[in-house]
């Protein structure tokens, strides 16, 4: 099974640990990983900003790059949405690579989604010792159905026991470009997540999106919480989640 890892461009360029995770989860689980060295990004920051003509140029890229994979897997319901879900319609003036949208979107898929329903993961090499509490981001969560998968996988970690917040699927105001365009608004939705992330009194939020990772790590932060460990869920399924980010 040869599996094209999308990395996402915020992965790369921030938390590259959560890229090597994946990597590490896809290949212990007996795929060939393939790692384009030319990717870069979906194209989702400029599609939702009305730059057409950039992220079009970027999802054909997309397309270049991963056309020999079986499936295509990504650490992102965000950047996994992007391709699946709107790929079609922002391709869609470019009626000679139908066929190929088609193909990409149906072989797409966000990493634990894909774990849970493709592998069929019966075991995780990863161990944490606490609580953690889950949230469910958006993309992920509305575009793709991403709900249980992260779940189901956490519950394999020994030692890790997970505690639900009260609302797990309320945003936390990223929003990609909304949280630069509204900042008060997203302010006040991230500081009703953290809110509810530590009534929970967990050790961590796990989380399958980066982007949500950094705004609720970020506001946690500024409220005076540097204990709470904000961390993606494939770190905590690979045993990477004390390790150097």
């Amino acid at each position: 099974m040869r599996v094209g890892l999308f990395v996402t461009c915020l992965v790369d360029l921030v938390r590259p640990r959560i890229g090597v995770s994946t990597l590490k989860l896809l290949e212990g689980a007996g795929c060939e990983v393939v790692v384009p060295a030319t990717q870069t990004c979906c194209g989702q920051p400029g599609y939702n900003s009305g730059e057409r003509a950039a992220a079009q140029a970027l999802a054909r890229k997309v397309l270049q790059e991963f056309a020999l994979c079986d499936y295509v897997v990504t650490p992102s319901g965000s950047c996994g949405g992007m391709i699946k879900i709107h790929y079609p319609e922002l391709l869609s003036e470019f009626h000679e690579l139908e066929a190929e949208v088609q193909r990409l979107t149906a072989r797409t898929w966000e990493l634990a989604d894909f774990l849970v329903n493709v592998l069929r993961l019966q075991r995780v090499p990863g161990r944490f010792q606490g609580t953690v509490t889950y949230h469910d981001s958006c993309s992920g969560l509305r575009e793709l159905g991403v709900k249980s998968q992260p779940r189901q996988l956490l519950s394999k970690v020994p030692g890790l026991t997970v505690k639900e917040m009260a609302t797990p699927e309320q945003c936390c105001g990223f929003g990609g470009t909304f949280a630069v365009k509204f900042g008060a608004i997203s302010s006040r939705i991230v500081d009703q997540k953290c809110t509810d992330i530590s009534g929970t009194g967990a050790d961590a939020v796990v989380l399958g999106d980066l982007g949500c990772m950094l705004n609720i790590e970020g506001r946690l932060r500024r409220r005076g919480d540097a204990k709470t460990k904000v961390l993606h869920f494939a770190e905590v399924l690979a045993g990477a989640a004390d390790e150097p980010a």
